[in-house]
């Protein structure tokens, strides 16, 4: 059985953001304590470090009905944890060669450096990050991708 969708609904994405606790989780406390705002449908979560985000739970997000996903972590050189955001570089270098394999558009996923003091770069960032994705449009779930009978 396949889900109808309203045609004359208006198309908000659902925006999945893992943000580094120490750098643009508090950039994001500092967007909202100064009233800059970006759109409600970015649903962050709250990580330790940006290296702590395993490929996995993007995967996992797509596959639950995210739109588009970001990770938001320290500047490269400032990280609380030494080197974690180079360790995250690389694995989202490799995520984004996955997902071009598994056909999910490149423009979905976006790794950004935030610090603490930038809130009005991170509900930029958001509110760009959300015009992105809502011109490519509801995201195929990778459930959908799947040989079908």
């Amino acid at each position: 059985m396949q889900i109808e969708e309203n045609k004359n609904e208006e198309f908000k994405p659902c925006i999945v953001a893992f943000c580094c606790n120490w750098c643009s989780y508090a950039g994001a406390d500092l967007a909202g304590s100064s009233r800059l705002t970006y759109p409600a449908d970015v649903k962050i979560i709250r990580v330790p470090c940006s290296c702590r985000v395993n490929p996995l739970f993007i995967l996992r997000a797509f596959q639950r009905g995210a739109d588009g996903v970001i990770i938001c972590g320290c500047h490269p050189g400032d990280c609380h944890y030494t080197t974690g955001n180079y360790y995250a570089r690389r694995r989202m270098t490799l995520l984004f060669g996955m997902l071009d394999y598994l056909g999910i558009e490149r423009e979905r996923t976006r790794v950004e450096w935030v610090s603490a003091a930038e809130g009005a770069k991170f509900a930029a960032t958001m509110s760009d990050f959300i015009d992105t994705v809502t011109k490519l449009g509801r995201n195929r779930k990778l459930r959908d991708l799947r040989c079908k009978e």
